[in-house]
């Protein structure tokens, strides 16, 4: 199976919301209970927005197999990682972040990460940043450079503690991400067995991370956009 990556722009969607417009209930009545609850739960409507592009993109993404995200049984880890209890072949991850929503499916373990670039707050890289990745950023002496390698790191990191589902459990600078090509990651220097893929998007950063890829695996990411009858 090759892993299928999925991107929604939820910026029509949060005007819609705001708007009140008849097909975002539409939208919003066909995810489950549990979605819904979870939309609700942000306060304002950007998070609304956000968290019903993610759950619009999982059933689209479940649709591909004959599946609906509000028919199926989620079941959900020590972290909290949801995972499919009665398909264990189906294997999915959701991030979201500024306007975008992500999700990646593969048939094996799998995270993903985007983040809105702006300006990097590099007082969390000592604090949070393994030492040779620290260093890699205070090597490179161009600023626009700089924070771009600094939202790489950023999403490949989240995307492998994704993919661990051990996310809080594992502090970040408990590994390493190396930047390569190809993009590796160690944990007390010895290599693990994990692929990644980058994305470089207009004002974001996203990355992919997968049990033991190979070469091939991935798939370009396939943008979507929204009308009352779903994501297309």
């Amino acid at each position: 199976m090759t892993v299928k990556v999925y991107m929604l722009d939820t910026a029509p969607l949060l005007k819609a919301w705001e708007e009140k417009d008849p097909a975002v209930d539409l939208l919003y009545a066909s995810l489950s209970e549990k979605r819904q609850e979870k939309i609700q739960r942000f306060r304002y409507p950007k998070g609304k927005a956000l968290s019903l592009g993610a759950g619009l993109l999982l059933d689209y993404g479940l649709g591909r197999h004959g599946l609906r995200e509000r028919e199926v049984a989620m079941a959900y880890g020590a972290d909290e990682k949801p995972y499919l209890k009665d398909y264990p072949d189906i294997h999915f991850n959701l991030s979201h972040s500024g306007a975008m929503a992500m999700a990646a499916f593969a048939d094996r373990q799998v995270g993903c990460d985007v983040e809105q670039e702006g300006k990097p707050d590099y007082r969390i890289v000592r604090r949070f940043f393994a030492p040779e990745e620290i260093r890699a950023l205070e090597e490179q002496t161009e600023e626009c450079k700089r924070a771009r390698m600094f939202y790489r790191f950023w999403t490949l990191k989240e995307s492998f503690l994704k993919v661990t589902g051990k996310g809080i459990r594992m502090p970040l600078n408990d590994f390493a991400i190396f930047l390569g090509p190809p993009v590796q990651v160690k944990q007390a220097g010895e290599g693990k067995p994990y692929g990644f893929k980058e994305f470089s998007l207009p004002g974001y950063q996203a990355a992919l991370c997968v049990e033991g890829a190979e070469p091939g695996i991935f798939a370009k990411i396939q943008f979507l956009s929204w009308g009352p009858e779903g994501l297309v």
